[in-house]
């Protein structure tokens, strides 16, 4: 329903608006506001911020409609104006379009014209909103793509690698930071969020400069894919990096004080690759799913703050690379036998 002020102080004016569309009125097509000058025409505006557009004379007490245009411009650009005036000179009609008038219309009214140019109008204030939704959408993605990616999207490659589902060899890091709990429960909400990311962005950037990408956050923990050429030597580099850079922040002053640790899982191995959730809410992720991910999860969820726990499957492949010790035998959730697992030193 599109919301319209008619500002006129000729109060007949009303009574014929009423009349002439009351159809439209009663379908729920137009709704009407009214005020008798500029003055009520903004403290009507005050009050209803979702007008679609604005229909006004020139010639009216207290302000006239040129000031009003004036106004109008200044406090809100998507909103619109026409001008329904008996002053149909040259010079009032250029007054009014370089005030912003979107139309002009003189009287005596033909309320056939009349509602075209308000359709008309109306369609053109829908366009603009849509276009600066799309552009608030559109920022408001960048914040959480990346610009490389947000390129590929707007590719046939982007449309066609959605529908691919596949088995991939890759390796999987969960890392999470052990007692961030404590903080959220203690801490303003403003607090914890900050220091949360603050956490993430010294994360994120390490398994970055690895060739890892972002799974996705897990309320205070990470779930991170390296894939491609020595994806698990590349993954435990960027585990190392941040458990390195995380030990070395400061402890945290507040109502509880936090001395920031991360635990981390590893493990490498075959999974699907695929666009996972419910096409009927639109809620698709394009993840990894599988018992290789599942075991890096439980072996996360195993290690103590500051360990870096990896299956004996994976110590094999990077013993000659990194300084490993045995753990031994860990029973993991949902694993018939117990596992045996290895911690990485460095």
């Amino acid at each position: 329903m599109a919301k319209i002020l008619v500002v006129d102080d000729e109060t007949d004016l009303e009574v014929l608006i009423k009349q002439k569309f009351r159809q439209k009125i009663r379908e729920h097509q137009y709704e009407f506001l009214f005020a008798v000058n500029g003055v009520q025409a903004l403290e009507q505006l005050a009050k209803h911020d979702d007008v679609d557009i604005v229909l006004s004379d020139i010639n009216m007490p207290e302000m006239d409609g040129l000031t009003l245009l004036t106004k109008l411009n200044e406090q809100n650009n998507l909103l619109k104006s026409v001008i329904v005036s008996a002053y149909g000179d040259m010079e009032n009609i250029r007054t009014a379009m370089n005030r912003g008038a979107f139309d002009f219309i003189t009287k005596p009214v033909n309320f056939e014209d009349l509602d075209l140019t308000m359709q008309k109008t109306i369609r053109h204030v829908q366009q603009m909103r849509e276009t600066m939704l799309a552009i608030k959408e559109n920022n408001i993605l960048k914040m959480y793509v990346d610009e490389t990616v947000l390129n590929f999207m707007g590719t046939r490659e982007f449309e066609t690698s959605l529908m691919v589902n596949e088995n991939v060899d890759a390796t999987v890091v969960f890392i999470d930071i052990c007692g961030f709990t404590t903080i959220s429960e203690n801490e303003k909400p403003n607090t914890v969020v900050q220091l949360l990311n603050s956490y993430f962005d010294i994360m994120v950037k390490e398994i970055i400069a690895q060739g890892g990408y972002i799974d996705k956050f897990i309320g205070d923990a990470i779930m991170a894919v390296f894939r491609d050429e020595f994806h698990l030597d590349r993954a435990v580099d960027a585990s190392l990096a941040v458990r390195k850079k995380i030990e070395a922040l400061p402890v945290q002053s507040g109502n509880v004080p936090f001395t920031p640790k991360v635990s981390i899982g590893i493990n490498c191995g075959e999974m699907i690759s695929g666009n996972i959730g419910s096409s009927s809410l639109r809620r698709l992720d394009y993840t990894v799913i599988g018992d290789t991910v599942n075991t890096a999860q439980r072996l996360q969820a195993a290690s103590e703050p500051g360990q870096i726990l990896i299956s004996e499957k994976s110590y094999e492949k990077i013993k000659e690379s990194f300084h490993c010790q045995k753990v031994g035998e860990v029973t993991l959730k949902h694993k018939t036998h117990p596992l045996v697992v290895f911690e990485v030193l460095d």
